[in-house]
């Protein structure tokens, strides 16, 4: 059997930072052990590599649908999909999973899909797109109550894992002197909160992607006075490096701000589970999956 997993990301040669990502890049390297498993990414440029038995895909050429960048699409994922037997797409309310699902469901495909929050322009803007996938696999029991799946029989849960031989103590265990936050930089992450709550004398690193240029400005002057530092390119070793320094990996995450509402903030908190298996504490607050998750 051959499976594929697709996530609307690039995947560079660093790896990925944002939690969505890590959970269906470890959910697919657990599963190459397996099976034969490919992770099919989107970019500009092809590439391929091995990770282990994973092996990696980025496909060429894509397009971001409307100019948002969770939305990517490319005309050779079709291609793509006609030599797998089951397709994981990881993000349902995005172009390329509606029309991916639709065209395998032709080939009679296996067709799967976990929503790890966020999306773009897409059919399921306009009817649902459930029945297009066989399985919603969830990645929290929260997740699967907050899309009405509680009681749907064809939705189950897989929670996040985490490579304990990557995410570990080490074996020199360093000095833990830090508060350390990974993730995007947006919004309804809670980081400001995060920022001026935290006393002047006391280490922040935020490590992440700003995706919105005005707010990552206002956390840098935010911090401005504070030992805060912002690592927006952090390789995943210099990530495992940061949680085996944490006090606490905290996950600040918030329904509201006063620029943005969400109902759906953390799906998971896949950073909390890599930052305690590092032996960092963690430290959330109480929406969503986040008390579900510690």
């Amino acid at each position: 059997m051959k499976i594929a997993h697709v996530i609307p990301s690039t995947f560079g040669d660093d790896g990925v930072v944002g939690g969505a990502e890590r959970y269906a890049f470890e959910l697919a390297r657990s599963m190459a052990d397996r099976e034969d498993t490919t992770l099919l990414a989107f970019g500009e440029v092809s590439a391929q590599r091995q990770h282990g038995n994973l092996k990696i895909r980025v496909i060429g050429g894509a397009t971001w649908v409307r100019g948002q960048r969770s939305n990517p699409i490319a005309l050779r994922l079709f291609g793509e999909l006609t030599e797998f037997d089951v397709i994981h797409f990881h993000q349902q309310h995005i172009l390329a999973s509606s029309l991916g699902a639709i065209f395998c469901r032709c080939l009679r495909k296996t067709v799967v899909v976990s929503d790890l929050g966020g999306g773009g322009w897409d059919l399921s803007g306009y009817v649902s797109t459930d029945r297009l996938f066989q399985r919603h696999l969830h990645i929290s029991k929260y997740s699967r109550e907050a899309f009405g799946h509680a009681h749907f029989d064809r939705a189950e849960v897989i929670y996040g894992g985490v490579d304990t031989e990557k995410f570990s103590l080490g074996l020199d265990p360093q000095d833990r002197d830090r508060i350390v936050y990974v993730g995007r930089l947006l919004p309804h992450k809670g980081i400001r909160y995060l920022i001026e709550g935290i006393p002047p004398e006391i280490p922040l690193d935020i490590i992440g992607r700003p995706y919105d240029d005005q707010h990552f400005q206002h956390l840098v002057q935010l911090a401005k006075g504070k030992k805060v530092r912002f690592l927006t390119t952090a390789s995943d070793a210099e990530v495992v490096g940061a949680y085996r320094r944490a006090i606490c990996v905290v996950l600040p995450s918030v329904y509201e701000t006063d620029e943005y509402k969400t109902n759906t903030p953390e799906l998971l908190g896949q950073t909390l589970l890599e930052g305690m298996a590092c032996g960092a504490a963690g430290i959330a607050t109480n929406v969503a999956s986040l008390p579900e998750v510690v």
